[in-house]
């Protein structure tokens, strides 16, 4: 049985593995559940208690599943129990292969239009049903005409690479007309599933240290790495 838990007052569902999210929050024999899913991590907790827009835009969604180590442990301990950290990339990979099952239609927005076509092209080859991409350099003007292509392509997974919160505000735009679709922001994820971007080598995701090997491969991302720290601060004083 699935749980939620408030992290920073954003409610966060635990699941016991990837495929438990699929099978029970995503996919059913008929299809899609439909809804919109959303990665939660230290860094957009923070954002959402600080920003009560964003904290409503989350609070809309159907489904949040802990992607950052940092919540996941948040979640252990106040249930008491073993929650699984829900990498987005490996949720939406995993995701992908099981579209093919049912030949779910799928849609693919953002990224560069290389990274873009090379997503369609892997995904093609392990037979997921692409009914269309579009790149993310799209504008504002653009949006409508964008969301009555991806209507009317059928699509009902429509993966949303922009970034946060841009993408998260574009899926509940797409919402509004597509209801019966399942959307799910998966941030920089095509560049890694094409390889332009490396992940943390395995010995780092065993250890649940993938933010060490990124500041360590960015040293800019000092910055967010400080968020971290503060993040830690409010779990240490049980503001969390």
């Amino acid at each position: 049985m699935n749980n939620n838990v408030l992290v920073g007052g954003v409610e966060v569902s635990a699941f016991k593995s990837i495929d438990d999210v699929i099978e029970n929050a995503i996919l059913s024999d008929a299809g899609v559940i439909p809804g919109v899913g959303i990665a939660i991590n230290p860094e957009k907790i923070l954002s959402a208690m600080e920003s009560k827009e964003l904290f409503n835009l989350l609070a809309k969604a159907t489904l949040k599943y802990p992607d950052g180590i940092g919540v996941s442990y948040v979640m252990n301990k106040k249930l008491k129990r073993e929650v699984a950290r829900v990498p987005g990339c490996e949720l939406w990979e995993q995701l992908m292969k099981k579209s093919v099952h049912n030949n779910v239609p799928v849609f693919l927005v953002g990224a560069s239009e290389i990274v873009l076509q090379q997503t369609k092209a892997k995904l093609v080859e392990q037979g997921v049903n692409v009914v269309g991409v579009a790149n993310g350099y799209f504008q504002k003007s653009d949006e409508l005409a964008l969301i009555d292509t991806i209507h009317k392509s059928g699509a009902k997974i429509v993966s949303v690479a922009l970034g946060s919160p841009k993408q998260e505000y574009f899926m509940f735009e797409c919402q509004k007309v597509i209801p019966d679709a399942y959307f799910m922001g998966v941030g920089g994820t095509y560049d890694v599933f094409t390889g332009n971007v490396k992940r943390a080598p395995l010995l780092f995701r065993r250890a649940r240290c993938e933010w060490l090997y990124r500041l360590l491969s960015q040293p800019t991302r000092i910055g967010r790495q400080i968020n971290l720290l503060k993040y830690i601060g409010l779990y240490l004083t049980g503001k969390l």
